[in-house]
């Protein structure tokens, strides 16, 4: 009998450097950071460097044009 855990495959979402998520969003790499200091937008802050999940661009746009 086999204790052996299985474990599934994870898909890990790549992260958008600073310039990258901004030209999404079409703002300033500065607004966008600011934005992620204030909480407006969820990021992961690396150093003193900013990386954003492309999903969680794409949940900020769907808020912003929601009307």
């Amino acid at each position: 009998m086999s204790n052996a855990v299985e474990l599934k495959p994870t898909r890990v979402e790549p992260l958008l450097d600073t310039d990258e998520a901004a030209a999404i969003m079409k703002i300033h790499p500065k607004t966008l950071q600011k934005f992620a200091r204030l909480g407006r937008i969820r990021g992961v802050h690396i150093g003193k460097l900013w990386r954003f999940r492309a999903s969680e661009i794409d949940e900020w746009i769907n808020r912003q044009t929601a009307g």
